[in-house]
This record gives structure tokens, C-alpha cells and sequence, in this order.
């Protein structure tokens, strides 16, 4: 039997902060509703068959149609989003967190944030339960990117913007 861990849930996230994270809008839509929340727990997993996870906490305003749902998709936010990132992260009524942007539906129907620095739309494959949150794995259908703007990154608890480089010549 191992040993339960001696890093206390505010210990962890203290350290967590100091790791830089792009921040990113996840929605979905189908039979259990229309849903989004701001994520950070967002990573690629393999690139045959292209795959990402996303995690959510099961006690989050938009778990049960994420639950119920079958499709989402991963909206990457770019430095000029951050009221968008500010209206799916907190207390905002579900309905009213869409109204903070423009949004279109593509191939798996999931809202496609109209001008995320790219977005991924997905079908779920996989979830399994991790303590307090769900871990989705999605299988990517289709994306697309956008390479006009600034990244907008979360590090210390605040908003970074992460300026694009020019290549040279």
C-alpha cells in the first residue's frame, strides 16, 4: 500500500502557479445543453490519433453537460480575451458567459470561439475520474489556428500576454 501524500491541496496549488499555462475556453453543446468554462488543465496527448485532454472539476457549473455531451471543443484565447477567460472562469450565469464574445458552430456543433488564436473541435473518447476532477481525452475532428495575435497566458495567479516573435528573414 502506498503512502498518502503529505502535499496539502494549498501547498500544491501555491506551487502550481509558477507554472505558466495558456488559457483556453472549452465549450460544448448537444443533448445536456450549452456549456463553457475557462481551462488551463488543457494538454496534447498524441499526435496518432491527435489527441488532447482537458480536465474539469466535477463540482464546476458545466460538468454535467460536459458529462452528457459528447463533443467539445478547445478554445485558445488570445491577450485580448481575457474578459471572455474572466466571464466562463467565474459565477457568470452559463446563458450569459456566451454573450462575451462571437461564437459559430462547425463540424461537432460545440460553440467555436469566432476569433480564438486556434480552436479544436473534438469528439470524447475517454474519461476517467482523478480525485476531484474528470479527465477527458478527445480526439481531435477537426481545428484550425489564427497567427495574428498574442497569446494570453496565466502564471502567479495574473494574466500574461506572450508576444509573438517575427521570424527572420
Amino acid at each position: 500500500m502506498e503512502a498518502p501524500s503529505t502535499v496539502s491541496p494549498s501547498e500544491f496549488r501555491e506551487a502550481m502557479s509558477h507554472l505558466a499555462a495558456a488559457v483556453n475556453v472549452v465549450t460544448t453543446d448537444g443533448p445536456a445543453g450549452r456549456a463553457g468554462f475557462t481551462a488551463s488543465a488543457v494538454c496534447s496527448v498524441t499526435d496518432e490519433p491527435p489527441t488532447l485532454l482537458v480536465c474539469i472539476n466535477r463540482n464546476a457549473s458545466a460538468y454535467l453537460a460536459f458529462a452528457d455531451n459528447s463533443t467539445l471543443c478547445v478554445n485558445v484565447l488570445s491577450a485580448d480575451h481575457q474578459d471572455v477567460s474572466n466571464a466562463f472562469g467565474g459565477k457568470t450565469p452559463m446563458a450569459e458567459r456566451f454573450a462575451h464574445a462571437e461564437w459559430t458552430t462547425r463540424e461537432t456543433g460545440a460553440p467555436v470561439l469566432a476569433d480564438a488564436l486556434a480552436h479544436f473541435e473534438c469528439r470524447i473518447s475517454q474519461r476517467v475520474r482523478v480525485g476531484t476532477h474528470e479527465v477527458m481525452f478527445c480526439e481531435i475532428v477537426s481545428m484550425a489556428t489564427c497567427d495574428e495575435s498574442q497569446c494570453l497566458l496565466y502564471f502567479d495567479r495574473r494574466y500574461h500576454q506572450l508576444p509573438r516573435l517575427v521570424a527572420n528573414g
